[in-house]
């Protein structure tokens, strides 16, 4: 692991001032975007809106901040998708409103994000593998487990996030979908545990309190979150093993895998090297006594 060590914390922080065109470029026109719609929905009263470009505000300044708090160079690829991720996330999806426009858009998301958060589990056990003050090495195969596991724990955490603003401040984050078939013991005629199987289903009847009833006329009936809630962890998963596989063989190779340098934070020397203790002057006297 020294080999691999040695590789890796070739750049010092003095090295790295922020003089990536590319990402300054991204940085800078994502926040003026962002600024823009939060001067658009203040005009318009859509005070909800303003908090969300706030919050898109200050995640936008997260990866400097890791940056210098554990003092690491993170690739401009990450960098970059971190940001658009952010963006897509919170004025695209909620402002914008493409969670609705586009089906497929919250899939993929929950696709980029199982990916990106296999990459930040990975990361934080290779920091730990090239600090010299950390007597930690694991190997490639319990690196690749952990960062799938750090991604799938994130995103059963949103999951829990989700439900938890569903069930308490009335949100609809966990999005419903028009099913026409399922399956339910709650159903069965005879009270017990066995499946009752309704197919065929039109449409979806309210009916109040007060007797009145309501035809939704959606087609089916309505699946409140799960369809939702498990395709989200499936394709988190999906991007969790993608990554998982890219980190293992970038271990294995030590290093030389060219997708995954994209991905995963360069430690600096100074950091990585730890604190040494500075040399003595030779000419200075000895205390004899």
């Amino acid at each position: 692991m020294k080999k691999f060590r040695k590789k890796q914390s070739k750049r010092t922080s003095d090295q790295i001032d922020h003089n990536n065109k590319l990402v300054l470029a991204v940085y800078l026109t994502l926040r003026i975007l962002v600024v823009m719609v939060m001067i658009a929905q203040l005009l318009n009263g859509n005070y909800e809106n303003v908090y969300i470009c706030v919050l898109t505000l200050c995640l936008f300044v997260v990866p400097s901040i890791l940056e210098r708090k554990l003092q690491v160079d993170l690739p401009d690829t990450l960098e970059i998708i971190i940001l658009i991720f952010i963006f897509s996330a919170e004025i695209l999806g909620e402002i914008k409103e493409y969670y609705l426009a586009f089906p497929f858009w919250d899939t993929l998301l929950h696709t980029v994000n199982g990916f990106l958060f296999a990459a930040i589990g990975f990361s934080l056990v290779n920091i730990l593998n090239e600090d010299k003050r950390v007597s930690l090495t694991l190997a490639p195969l319990y690196m690749a487990l952990t960062a799938f596991c750090f991604s799938m724990t994130i995103g059963v955490l949103w999951e829990f996030f989700e439900w938890s603003m569903d069930t308490w401040f009335g949100a609809d984050m966990q999005k419903d979908t028009i099913v026409t078939a399922f399956n339910s013991v709650t159903l069965d005629p005879g009270g017990h545990n066995i499946p009752f199987h309704v197919r065929n289903v039109a449409d979806t009847i309210l009916v109040y309190s007060d007797g009145t009833f309501a035809q939704m006329g959606l087609g089916g009936y309505l699946d409140v979150g799960l369809q939702d809630t498990m395709m989200d962890l499936l394709v988190n998963l999906i991007g969790a093993v993608v990554f998982s596989f890219i980190g293992y063989f970038y271990v294995k190779t030590k290093g030389k895998g060219k997708i995954a340098n994209q991905f995963i934070p360069v430690v600096l020397e100074e950091n990585a090297a730890g604190k040494e203790i500075p040399p003595q002057d030779s000419s200075a006297p000895e205390n004899t006594n």
